[in-house]
């Protein structure tokens, strides 16, 4: 599985490499779709990304942590 906590945008594959493939493909789809929407800046902001002079930050990430819970049944 390959995720972007930035983009808000996941997708998966059999193995690391097909991930890798579909990851890329999915975040060309996603800013070819909000740049022809017009939309780009306004979906980016409400992401949590910042415009500094004439440009836009992602967020910053400030950690990652797996944690198991446990299902009951």
């Amino acid at each position: 599985m390959a995720y972007s906590p930035a983009l808000d945008l996941s997708t998966c594959g059999h193995d690391l490499e097909e991930a890798k493939k579909m990851f890329s493909e999915a975040v060309e789809i996603f800013f070819e779709e909000l740049t022809e929407k017009g939309t780009l800046d306004e979906v980016l902001l409400g992401l949590g990304w910042t415009k500094k002079d004439d440009e836009i930050v992602p967020p910053m990430l400030i950690a990652q942590e797996s944690i198991r819970v446990p299902l009951h049944r």
